[in-house]
């Protein structure tokens, strides 16, 4: 048995979203914490799993508020490292009418790129389950270097290597570098959870079981999750697809987290269930379950501190009508 359920690496940031205007007519905009990696950790624990997170914030106001709040969420903060020379990158989010959001980074450079090879953890990654990554802790060469180290690390104890693209094209210097480093979280993982536009801008392929298809012509990944917004999501695994509808929300305020968040719950589901010999019923049940938690995660502003719980997500999917199968 191993320690940890889950450990991730990447980006921990603080998503400034916006929340008003002031007396002036002025935006306001609430700090909140997010990152990726650190939404899909937010997730498993408040799912019940021993999680740890490895990234790097600046030792300044930002920094300190973000260990807090990994802390307080339940992630282990022992392997967050502080930069003593480069602040914490911050995001700004502009949210749509329809609840979509746009993102602006300050981060040239980010402490969360300084993540350097030899700063790796070996022993927290040997001793977990399953290690999750994105890409943001690719997009330059040191971070890149971590990266990697941290992927074989896992790869060299049989972890099951989860992978979430999460592309931002501003962060990157061509978006060719950015497939380049895409095409290699593939060759290195068990699951991939991937948007629809970033599987078609990936394969160019427009149908999202052509996009699958052509990965899988590329890559065995056992398990592809392709989630759709408000389409809902697909599972792919051994033969199958499975695709569940999304629960839509009257009051969704942003969609910042919703990918995390279900990508925390295919986690979950899979530290429940292991990712060998799952039916189609599993497959239903764990992208319903995936689908009703990042449904409620859009009604709330930030992600990371506002997790919905176990009962919440039953509740939901209980009030649609749909019948659930029991758990293991």
């Amino acid at each position: 048995m191993k320690k940890y359920d889950v450990t991730a690496l990447g980006e921990l940031l603080i998503d400034f979203t916006e929340n008003g205007k002031s007396n002036q007519g002025n935006p306001l905009f609430e700090a909140n914490p997010g990152g990726a990696p650190c939404n899909v950790l937010a997730m498993l624990a408040k799912l019940g799993h021993k999680t740890a997170f490895v990234g790097k914030v600046g030792n300044d106001f930002f920094g300190e508020q973000l260990k807090s709040a990994i802390t307080e969420v339940g992630i282990d903060s022992t392997y967050l490292r502080m930069d003593d020379e480069v602040h914490t990158t911050l995001a700004m989010v502009h949210t749509y009418p329809d609840g979509d959001r746009d993102f602006s980074f300050y981060r040239n450079p980010g402490a969360d790129m300084m993540l350097k090879e030899t700063e790796i953890p070996e022993t927290l990654i040997k001793d977990s389950k399953i290690f999750h990554f994105g890409t943001l802790s690719m997009t330059h060469e040191g971070v890149r270097a971590a990266t990697k180290k941290a992927i074989h690390v896992a790869e060299e104890t049989s972890a099951i290597i989860s992978f979430d693209p999460n592309l931002r094209p501003p962060l990157w210097n061509s978006l060719d570098e950015a497939k380049e480093q895409v095409l290699y979280g593939l060759e290195h993982c068990h699951i991939l959870k991937i948007s629809d536009n970033e599987i078609q801008w990936l394969t160019g392929k427009s149908d999202f079981t052509e996009g699958v298809n052509w990965i899988h012509e590329r890559y065995q990944i056992p398990l592809i999750l392709v989630s759709m917004g408000k389409n809902g999501s697909r599972a792919y695994y051994e033969g199958m697809m499975v695709e569940e509808k999304p629960f839509l929300q009257k009051n969704t305020i942003e969609t910042t987290g919703a990918g995390d968040t279900f990508c925390g719950c295919v986690l979950h589901y899979i530290c429940e269930h292991d990712l060998k010999g799952l039916t189609e019923e599993n497959l239903k049940e764990m992208l319903r379950f995936a689908n009703a938690a990042a449904s409620l995660i859009t009604t709330r502003k930030g992600a990371l501190r506002v997790m919905p719980d176990v009962e919440e997500i039953e509740k939901l999917i209980c009030n649609t009508g749909i019948s659930r199968v029991s758990r293991d």
